[in-house]
């Protein structure tokens, strides 16, 4: 019956089944969330309207929140894991090899979870590369059952099935987390280790769109590096304003 759900089929399911589906499989309240979602979208899949999926933006009061943060890196996912937008910091942090302004067309954002399967820079910032891949995966699987309808998410999923062993490993491991907060280990070219704080604050509405921050101890060596990192991006944002002859 749960195979059937997670195949998308047009089944009618009431909630004490579904509460007996989550007892008898012994999920957690996140994975009983997912199986609810899985439900609730069989059960309307037929009368979806289908339409090209439009692309999403980040709202202009969450753009200057970002940009405000300057002592924090920040970035901002859409449903599908597309980036929306970053501060200087996050640019730095993250992926400094792709030029600042990218998020800012649908038709050129990277998509972080692409990046991350398929992007050798990205790839070789996680000395822990399967725990982020892991938490990756879990997360997108949570999200294809809250926007089961959406055709760009269901084409990256596929796209990363066919071209990553990793990604379809992974993800027929059906992993299913919210992955709220935790710790993340980077190998940055510029400023070396850095082990920071991670914390995801989704947006109080239906559009799916996340806050990614991190952050590191007061005097850690971490906190140093994020400093160093800010100089790096004041530097460059200053040479592209003023360039030099």
């Amino acid at each position: 019956y749960y195979t059937r759900l997670e195949q998308g089929q047009d089944i009618r399911a009431s909630e004490s089944v579904l509460g007996s589906l989550a007892r008898a499989l012994r999920l957690t309240p996140v994975e009983t969330r997912h199986l609810h979602d899985l439900a609730a979208a069989a059960g309307t899949r037929r009368h979806r309207p289908q339409g090209e999926a439009l692309p999403d933006f980040a709202r202009p009061g969450t753009q200057r929140l970002i940009e405000n943060m300057t002592d924090i890196p920040c970035v901002l996912l859409g449903k599908r894991t597309e980036l929306l937008a970053w501060n200087r910091l996050g640019h730095q942090l993250v992926a400094a090899h792709l030029p600042f302004e990218t998020f800012r067309d649908p038709a050129t954002r990277p998509n972080m979870t692409r990046m991350l399967f398929q992007d050798e820079p990205t790839l070789a910032l996680y000395p822990e590369w399967e725990v982020e891949a892991s938490r990756a995966v879990a997360s997108l699987r949570l999200l294809s059952g809250r926007f089961a309808h959406d055709p760009e998410l269901a084409s990256l999923i596929g796209e990363l099935t066919l071209q990553s062993p990793d990604f379809a490993r992974l993800w027929n491991e059906q992993p299913v987390e919210n992955c709220m907060s935790g710790l993340k280990i980077i190998d940055h070219p510029r400023v070396g280790r850095l082990v920071l704080d991670f914390e995801v604050l989704s947006m109080p509405d239906e559009s799916g769109q996340r806050l990614l921050t991190y952050t590191a101890e007061q005097g850690s060596e971490a906190a140093e590096a994020i400093g160093r990192l800010g100089e790096i991006a004041r530097d460059e944002q200053q040479h592209r304003l003023h360039p030099v002859d």
